[in-house]
């Protein structure tokens, strides 16, 4: 698979994907309460995470984006 998560790109999605899973699980907030919102942001924080370690991201790569130099 060829990288196309660039820099920029893969640090807000590290953080975004640590902001979820904090949400989700430390937070304490009423919204998150539910199953279904503190498991879907905890399955979104992952895959955020995810694509950050590994540069590559499935739905950049079928609409053809690159954010990386190339």
């Amino acid at each position: 698979m060829t990288v196309n998560v660039g820099t920029i790109d893969r640090i807000l999605r590290a953080a975004l994907g640590v902001v979820l899973l904090y949400l989700a699980f430390l937070s304490g907030l009423p919204a998150f309460e539910a199953p279904v919102w503190k498991y879907l942001a905890a399955i979104i924080g992952v895959v955020m995470l995810i694509v950050a370690a590994v540069r590559v991201c499935p739905i950049y790569s079928i609409l053809g984006v690159r954010t990386c130099a190339r």
